[in-house]
């Protein structure tokens, strides 16, 4: 079963408020997204520990619901 793209974002949102969340679908198939999160909070850490993160506020959808995607992440200024 495939996720929504706005069902992304909120789980994003939620586990990250302060996020700034931009969902792309890549295949146009609900199965495929990239996403890039800029975030204050992940001001001092290492990119892994910023992909955690939003993998931890996915709900451990990944692999499941949500079959595959690329994430970006940024510190916000």
């Amino acid at each position: 079963m495939a996720m929504a793209a706005e069902d992304i974002e909120r789980l994003i949102r939620e586990g990250i408020p302060d996020a700034r969340v931009e969902i792309t679908d890549l295949a146009g198939d609900g199965d495929h997204y990239a996403a890039r999160v800029v975030s204050a909070s992940f001001r001092g850490l290492p990119r892994i520990k910023q992909h955690q993160l939003v993998y931890g506020a996915l709900g451990g959808r990944m692999g499941g619901a949500l079959h595959a995607l690329q994430l970006t992440t940024a510190a916000e200024d």
